[in-house]
């Protein structure tokens, strides 16, 4: 069954003159999906914003050739750019000093690169955007799925005729976001932010692991339907047509 290409990626500016958080910070980024350019400089920013369009710029505050918090209040001004500043400032003048000119968000030196990835996801959102596919948000209370019933309250698997499958609090939460997403290539990445607790570390070996285990009690119906397939370099996807149902 043909699978639908994941979303075009946000685009988003990094603009710090440290290379040794610029660069890894840029790298970190694109293992999250989002297509990134650099800038060392305000001269560097705006040229990339002469000729390219960004959905959002992650800015230090502090540059050589510009304060960033002046830079926030133009590109505000210009072109309504969503900006989340980049501070080793802590205190809440400051908070409150980018947050009034127009900045959408503050991280604070040294930060967690998942931390960052979340807050320009929350950006993105409130823009209308985000980094990829979002966990279901519909309400759904069921699905039905290659024969199976899920119940998202008991978090049971049933298909016709056969007992309930129970399925821990992972393994729910990481088809809840397949069914939302059928036939959808969905990277590591991207299974990871969209299931990952705010404050746990997940790896890419702990979501093989789940949708390990998820795969064998889909199986449990019919051995020879792979319903929920590996894409070499890809990533995982759920080969079936879904639809919301009666819990």
């Amino acid at each position: 069954m043909p699978f639908a290409p994941a979303p075009a990626a946000p685009r988003v500016l990094v603009v710090d003159d440290h290379r040794k958080i610029r660069e890894p910070l840029a790298t970190y980024l694109r293992r999250h999906t989002f297509e990134v350019r650099t800038a060392a400089d305000a001269a560097g920013m705006w040229q990339l914003l002469k000729t390219q369009a960004f959905d959002v710029v992650v800015l230090d505050v502090m540059l050589p050739d510009g304060d960033g918090f002046e830079l926030c209040n133009q590109l505000h001004r210009r072109s309504n750019t969503p900006v989340l500043l980049l501070t080793a400032c802590d205190t809440p003048a400051e908070r409150i000093r980018g947050l009034d000119l127009g900045a959408d968000d503050y991280v604070t030196k040294p930060f967690e690169p998942r931390e960052l990835v979340a807050r320009i996801n929350s950006v993105l959102r409130r823009q209308g955007r985000s980094s990829g596919p979002a966990a279901p948000s519909n309400g759904a209370r069921a699905y039905r799925f290659a024969g199976w019933h899920f119940s998202v309250p008991s978090a049971t698997l049933r298909c016709a005729g056969g007992s309930a499958i129970q399925l821990s609090t992972a393994e729910s939460r990481l088809l809840q976001v397949f069914l939302g997403h059928p036939n959808t290539l969905l990277p590591r990445e991207r299974l990871i932010d969209l299931t990952a607790a705010a404050d746990s570390d997940v790896s890419d070996r702990a979501i093989d692991r789940q949708v390990s285990r998820l795969r064998r009690k889909l199986a449990q119906a019919n051995a020879a339907q792979e319903v929920l397939r590996t894409v070499w370099g890809g990533g995982y996807l759920l080969a079936a047509e879904v639809s919301e149902c009666a819990p």
